[in-house]
């Protein structure tokens, strides 16, 4: 699953006293959601009825725009077999639809219906909430340690996993 691609926050984690942190609110919550966080990641895709293989694929189909199914398995590196469930449920739930390629009979794309863009936006929301409330149980010292590793940690974050080597 490739949680990398799942940007949970939506601008500015409001209450913390750091400001490097505040205003990077979308990557600080994407990191601390991958974390170990006691247990509340999993409540995550609780919200939206899916596992977190799904969750993940249906951020990575909103983030990168209708998207054949070949390309979606590619990037969650699922089996064509998975894939085939997995789009189901999420089609059962409301949160993508199928689209055919002109030209191409074969072929489909998915894409993210407005109810799923209003799923993952509750989720990013609650994410936020969650970060913010542990980020006030932090000291000065660090919250700064944490804002002073941020630009390292988004270059990490934004490299794919083949392209590890990019990183340094």
């Amino acid at each position: 699953m490739m949680r990398r691609n799942l940007r949970l926050g939506a601008g500015r984690v409001a209450g913390c006293r750091e400001p490097a942190i505040r205003s990077r609110g979308t990557y600080a919550v994407r990191v601390a959601g991958e974390s170990g966080d006691g247990g509340r990641a999993g409540r995550k895709h609780e919200l939206a009825g899916l596992t977190p293989t799904q969750l993940a694929a249906l951020a990575t189909v909103e983030q990168a725009g209708p998207l054949r199914l070949g390309d979606l398995a590619a990037a969650e590196r699922i089996a064509p077999s998975t894939l085939t469930r997995l789009v189901s449920a999420l089609e059962e739930h409301g949160y993508v639809r199928r689209c055919a390629v002109v030209g191409d009979a074969r072929a489909w794309t998915l894409e993210v219906t407005p109810r799923g863009h209003e799923v993952l936006d509750r989720i990013r929301q609650e994410s936020t909430i969650l970060l913010a409330g542990s980020l006030l149980t932090l000291s000065p010292e660090q919250l700064a340690a944490l804002a002073a590793a941020l630009p390292a940690l988004e270059q990490l974050a934004d490299v794919a996993p083949g392209d590890a080597g990019a990183a340094g």
